[in-house]
């Protein structure tokens, strides 16, 4: 199963997008995906999690909220995109949220997401979602806190925004540069490693993922 499956309407029928991980996929991308994060931290400056903004590309969110315009008055509601949230959040679960966070080489454990929504705004579909920290990581180890947000089987392109990226709550506001990291080198979408035959459990997504860190005074 994708893990951005997708639920028609009112019926509970949930189809794969395009391909299925079940089988063996070419190893490139088939939903494009636009990301803002912001970290989130605590009242004692440690880092509790993140809120992310995933913005979908055209062809997959006019793809998915077919049939979801319950009430036909040709806008897609919070309310009528409430069954779709949360059936890409259960399906995400199984990929862990394509969010990867570590302090130094040491992973960190993720809860499962909160304050989940889908919103639909000029053709574009976004996903809202809160993932905290299973354990928030003290302030002192902010300089050792990184990560990266991929899909591990590279179905979906998980990139960047140009504009702000990411952001670190506003306690730390001015005080931290964040410095999103650049793909390995001579790493693209043309490189070789995309025309095989590959599933999530090889990774291959690690390699292409911008990982972010932080330098704070």
């Amino acid at each position: 199963m994708t893990p951005f499956t997708l639920a028609k309407a009112s019926v509970i029928l949930v189809v794969t997008l395009l391909v299925s991980y079940g089988s063996p996929a070419l190893a490139h991308p088939h939903v494009w995906v636009t990301v803002e994060t912001e970290v989130e931290m605590g009242p004692k400056q440690e880092i509790t999690g993140f809120r992310h903004k995933w913005t979908f590309d055209e062809f997959y969110s006019e793809f998915a909220v077919q049939g979801l315009d319950t009430n036909g008055d040709g806008v897609y509601s919070e309310e009528e995109l409430k069954p779709l949230a949360q059936t890409n959040i259960e399906a995400l679960k199984e990929f862990e949220y394509f969010t990867f966070a570590f302090d130094g080489k040491q992973k960190l454990t993720l809860k499962e997401p909160v304050n989940y929504h889908l919103e639909h705004k000029s053709k574009l579909l976004t996903l809202y979602f809160t993932l905290p920290l299973a354990t928030p990581l003290p302030h002192e180890k902010i300089k050792s806190f990184n990560f990266a947000i991929y899909d591990p089987g590279m179905y979906v392109a998980m990139s960047f925004a140009k504009n702000t990226p990411v952001r670190l709550a506003p306690a730390k506001a001015g005080q931290c540069q964040v410095h999103v990291g650049d793909r390995p080198s001579g790493q693209d979408a043309s490189s070789a490693q995309l025309g095989e035959n590959i599933d999530p459990s090889s990774n291959l997504g690690m390699q292409f993922a911008e990982r972010v860190t932080f330098d704070c005074k």
